[in-house]
Parts: structure tokens; C-alpha cells; sequence
């Protein structure tokens, strides 16, 4: 007889985006949605601002500064991810970009680039057109970097009052998208981890 023993551990959910500058309305966006997932029980790490403030992506050259090797060991370390990108003429930002593009350092791994984990979404854009094809611009990248967008995104217009005065976000739709995109990314990496955690253990007589 087998039984399956499941082992459970704190997932960690990993945020990425922005601006090079602290503060812009994709990373406050992106805040949310990491908040949303500690509330559940996630453990998560903020990379925006100074953090993705990154060298033009190089394949050719082996070497890696500080910043760029800990963007690697925080996605290795990935149960989720959540990328935010403001909209720069119509599509992603190059910002965000290149650090989507030093993903390609971990072509060779076990558990290469983002495979077998959820990625949420979120576009920022002055308008809705500009949010629209920017968000599937990041749908587009996140299937070719093996990860699976959840069903919920996020499309902002920052052209329309984003945020209360006193910092959260104002709009209650927008607030349940993005509550909605967390807990997907958050429900996907428990199931993920609990099916890998799973192993037959043989029961005697």
C-alpha cells in the first residue's frame, strides 16, 4: 500500500519591476500585490527601483555585478513571480526589459528560466491602449520564458486617479484585480509545491 506524504513549506513569491526611481505607480501597484501575498502566508522580496537598475544585458560576458546576481538568486529561489511594468510607447519598459532579459542566465539550470511557476501581471500605462498591448507584451515574454501567466492581470491607466492620498490603492476594482492575480499566483505555487513535496512512502503490514 503507498501513501502520499505531503510536505508543505512557506511559499516565496518574488516581485519585480517599476522604475529605475522608487515610487512609480507600477511598483506601489506591485507593492499591493506583495502585500496581498504575505497576508496569505508568502514570503516575498521586492525588486524595483535601485535594485533593477541594471548594466544592458550582456550574453557574451560571464561577469555579473551585485545587484544582477541577487536578481538571479531571488528567482531561483521563486515559487511566484509578479512583474509590473509602466508602459513606454505602447510596450514594455526598457528598464523592465533587461531585467526580464538576464532571466537568461538560467537557461542551463535545473529549473530553467521561469518553468513551472505562476506569473502575475501588471501594466501601467497614461492610457488604455498603451496598457492593453503592453501587457500582452509581457503575456508574450512570460510564455517564452516557460512561466504560466495566471488568468487574472492587471491593466492600470494612470491617466485616472491610481491611489488614496494617503498611499493605498483607490480604486476598489483595480484593488480586486490585483487581489485576485496574488492569490492565483499564490494558490499555483502551493499546489506546485506540494506536488513536488509529494513522495511515495511504502507502509508495512
Amino acid at each position: 500500500m503507498f501513501e502520499r506524504r505531503v510536505i508543505t513549506r512557506q511559499p516565496h513569491i518574488v516581485g519585480l519591476g517599476g522604475n529605475a526611481t522608487p515610487g512609480g505607480s507600477a511598483e506601489r501597484l506591485l507593492r499591493h500585490a506583495l502585500a496581498r501575498c504575505e497576508a496569505q502566508g508568502a514570503v516575498t522580496t521586492l525588486l524595483a527601483g535601485e535594485a533593477i537598475d541594471l548594466p544592458m544585458y550582456a550574453p557574451h560576458r560571464s561577469e555579473r555585478c551585485s545587484k544582477a546576481q541577487a536578481l538571479m538568486a531571488a528567482l531561483r529561489d521563486a515559487d511566484g513571480i509578479i512583474v509590473a511594468s509602466p508602459a513606454y510607447h505602447g510596450t514594455v519598459s526598457g528598464v523592465v526589459k533587461n531585467v526580464l532579459d538576464y532571466a537568461q542566465d538560467l537557461a542551463a539550470d535545473a529549473r530553467p528560466y521561469f518553468d513551472g511557476r505562476a506569473v502575475g501581471l501588471i501594466a501601467v500605462a497614461g492610457g488604455w491602449q498603451a496598457a492593453g498591448s503592453t501587457l500582452a507584451t509581457l503575456r508574450s515574454i512570460t510564455h517564452a520564458l516557460r512561466g504560466w501567466p495566471t488568468p487574472m492581470a492587471v491593466t492600470a491607466n494612470s491617466s485616472q486617479p491610481l491611489f488614496d492620498p494617503d498611499g493605498p490603492v483607490a480604486d476598489p476594482g483595480l484593488r480586486t484585480q490585483l487581489d485576485i492575480m496574488a492569490g492565483q499566483v499564490l494558490t499555483f505555487a502551493r499546489m506546485s509545491a506540494a506536488y513536488d513535496a509529494a513522495e511515495p512512502v511504502t507502509l508495512q503490514a
